[in-house]
């Protein structure tokens, strides 16, 4: 990680908060304070600012307000809200409007204040070195270009030459695809737990599929998701409840057969693809899985949480045609319904039986 100092923007009426703030963060950022939205919006103004961190509730333009503004016109500025816990519901709609990065109850922990705005810091610093590789990979692309329009103008008169520009042609190429293979990488890879995330399942999902058409067997899909993560992430904060799902990412792993496949599809939602699994070797994965969770040891700063999940399975046997959407469809009904009568189970559901050749 580089030693860039982040530029921090602090936002609130009171005075005394702003100068309490600039004094705790000025040894880790670059602080800058304003007291309105309209000062905050003066400052972007003059110079480029890393992340900012408003309060909600201010006269005439509210917390929201700013950072929607700032998501619009600065969207490379990381944005951070403090709100009360009777604002939640407008933290929420800070999500939505402003797309924030973390929301920081007040009033704050000094301790959990910094990890946020530490975390903050780290994801923008990433994301600037995410631009440079891709500004990196643009520079070899033309350097490539470069080195195959003069190999043709020269091949005639510097044929001497040709065994060391293929050298670097093919050092080159290397470098490109050493970079482009990082780059498919991450955007196929849930940064938080290192599963693959909701893009890359639905291409694995689907490559399952495409097998099952030339080879018939079942298939099962099932849709995993936290019970009451909402009440993990109001008491132990997003660091908490981000730790809690690095560890069940690990969890649900080791309940798998080496035949399975795991990915987080968004917030604290698993998809397991179980190829070769009918509706009786889905209920004992279902089964084994939940089983784990529910006795497995889940652990933040010296406080052990109890983590349950609720399953939905959707399976296809054998000669029943099956395509993704509707077996996602199915298995998210029967992951409502295990919601709905009780939670901490799972619910199994059939996909209709339309032969491959009826379907075809």
């Amino acid at each position: 990680m580089s030693k860039y100092k982040c530029s921090l923007l602090v936002v609130d009426d009171e005075p005394y908060i702003l100068s309490t703030l600039a004094a705790l963060l000025s040894s880790e950022f670059e602080v800058l304070t304003a007291d309105s939205g309209e000062a905050a919006r003066q400052k972007f103004q003059t110079r480029d600012i890393d992340l900012i961190l408003t309060d909600q509730k201010m006269p005439r333009m509210s917390g929201v307000q700013l950072l929607e503004w700032v998501r619009t016109t600065h969207p490379k500025t990381v944005r951070l809200l403090m709100t009360g816990f009777a604002e939640l519901e407008e933290a929420v709609e800070a999500i939505n409007r402003g797309q924030i990065f973390r929301y920081i109850f007040k009033p704050w922990r000094t301790e959990e204040l910094l990890e946020t705005l530490n975390s903050a810091a780290r994801t923008f610093v990433l994301e600037q070195s995410h631009e440079q590789l891709l500004l990196e990979l643009q520079q070899v692309n033309e350097r490539l270009r470069s080195l195959n329009q003069e190999l043709e103008e020269r091949v005639a008169e510097r044929t001497a030459l040709l065994d060391q520009r293929s050298r670097e042609l093919e050092e080159s190429n290397h470098e490109l695809e050493q970079k482009n293979k990082m780059l498919e990488k991450l955007a196929l890879t849930d940064p938080l737990t290192g599963l693959p995330n909701r893009r890359a399942m639905d291409r694995l999902a689907e490559r399952e599929l495409r097998r099952r058409d030339r080879y018939p067997s079942p298939l099962a899909l099932g849709l995993i998701d936290v019970d009451h993560f909402k009440a993990i992430n109001e008491r132990y904060l997003l660091p908490g409840g981000d730790q809690v799902l690095v560890d069940l990412g690990k969890v649900l792993g080791s309940s798998l057969r080496t035949v399975d496949v795991l990915g987080r599809i968004g917030g604290e939602e698993f998809l397991v693809i179980a190829p070769e699994t009918d509706m009786e070797g889905a209920v004992v994965l279902g089964e084994r899985i939940r089983g784990t969770v529910e006795n497995a040891v889940f652990n933040y700063k010296g406080e052990n949480i109890s983590v349950q999940v609720s399953i939905g399975f959707a399976v296809a046997d054998e000669n029943v045609v099956a395509d993704y959407e509707a077996m996602k469809h199915l298995a998210a009904s029967a992951l409502a319904d295990a919601k709905r009568t009780g939670r901490n189970r799972c619910v199994y559901y059939t996909m209709p039986k339309i032969p491959f050749e009826q379907a075809g």
